[in-house]
């Protein structure tokens, strides 16, 4: 199993404009904000095609618009809740109704406990944390992965953390719910026939809300999501068969 993958960064460097060429259909969760909404924006200003999902109308809408701005209408954005199964089936469904099968998943919902010790977090708030992080990722695989298999094509990028890879006192159960998405996504990449391939990413500390949540005023000497989306972008449209099961860090 790879936990690293040198030829996704190589390919990574030769720049956002190789990448482009030939648009591809992009599938993001919680596409409504944070990374989410700065990598759709930036893959759309691509050329891309963009399918998103979010639990808020108005910030889809918002969304919506700006996609949209120059007069490009061929974006979909959903309404889905990952942490139900049966929300992300009726998303499958409309989306292979409405775009066909997408090129590229990224599993970027995702959502953090408020800081304390476990003992003190409430059951609803680590419920919570593991029902979208680990669950949302899961649901998506379950409705998705089919979809891709009879074309042995897609990629599929499940966003990690840091921590998901070391731990942190007072979000053990946000820790807890990136361990099991690094090993869920290593156990599926050896389900995948080659072709396809699923990666973990740790897009790196970027200040969005859920940074804020944990590190406070602090988050705010780090990088915006608008200025980290230009690489996610070259990255992910880079990443091929050969990546599969691959730990990549941004």
């Amino acid at each position: 199993m790879k936990t690293a993958s040198f030829g996704a960064v190589n390919r990574a460097a030769a720049g956002a404009a190789g990448a482009s060429s030939g648009g591809k259909t992009v599938m993001i969760t919680g596409v409504s904000k944070g990374l989410g909404r700065a990598l759709a924006l930036e893959l759309a200003k691509r050329g891309h095609t963009i399918i998103g999902c979010s639990r808020a109308q108005d910030k889809l809408n918002s969304l919506q618009s700006e996609l949209s701005s120059d007069h490009n209408n061929h974006h979909l954005l959903l309404i889905a809740n990952v942490r139900s199964n049966s929300s992300v089936e009726e998303l499958a469904r409309a989306v292979i109704e409405k775009k066909g099968v997408p090129d590229i998943i990224v599993n970027n919902a995702g959502t953090i406990n408020r800081n304390n010790k476990i003992w003190e977090v409430p059951e609803e708030e680590f419920d919570a944390v593991i029902d979208t992080n680990v669950k949302g990722i899961a649901n998506v695989l379950r409705h998705f992965i089919p979809l891709m298999l009879p074309k042995k094509q897609g990629i599929i990028v499940n966003f990690s953390s840091g921590w998901g890879r070391s731990g942190a006192a007072l979000v053990a159960p946000y820790c807890a719910s990136e361990w099991a998405v690094e090993g869920l996504t290593r156990s599926v990449a050896k389900e995948l026939p080659d072709g396809m391939a699923v990666i973990a990413l740790n897009p790196g500390v970027i200040h969005t809300e859920m940074l804020q949540s944990c590190f406070g005023t602090s988050a705010s000497i780090y990088q915006a999501p608008d200025a980290w989306a230009p690489k996610a972008a070259t990255m992910i449209l880079n990443l091929t068969g050969a990546d599969n099961g691959a730990s990549l860090t941004l």
